[in-house]
């Protein structure tokens, strides 16, 4: 009698670093893009849970980001407009 095939095992873990690229979208955003990308690649690659937590801490990683530069800009500009005028 042959022994029944088995599926792959998959695990229900979720990712740390997609944990950990949400926090950091929130803490300090450009780390948020960088463990986003990583958790993606290792979701991918190991079956483990997180995709949607990876996702969110890489978007919302860009987007912090943006806002903080355009954040620097506007303070910078908005100094060297106050420092001309007489």
């Amino acid at each position: 009698m042959a022994a029944p095939t088995q599926a792959p095992a998959t695990t229900s873990n979720t990712n740390v670093m997609a944990i950990l690229a949400l926090v950091f979208a929130f803490v300090f955003s450009p780390l948020g893009i960088v463990f986003g990308a990583i958790a993606k690649r290792q979701i991918s690659e190991t079956g483990e849970q997180g995709m949607g937590l990876a996702k969110a801490g890489f978007w919302l990683g860009i987007a912090f980001t943006v806002l903080s530069v355009l954040w620097v800009v506007f303070v910078f500009v908005l100094a060297a407009s106050s420092g001309t005028s007489a």
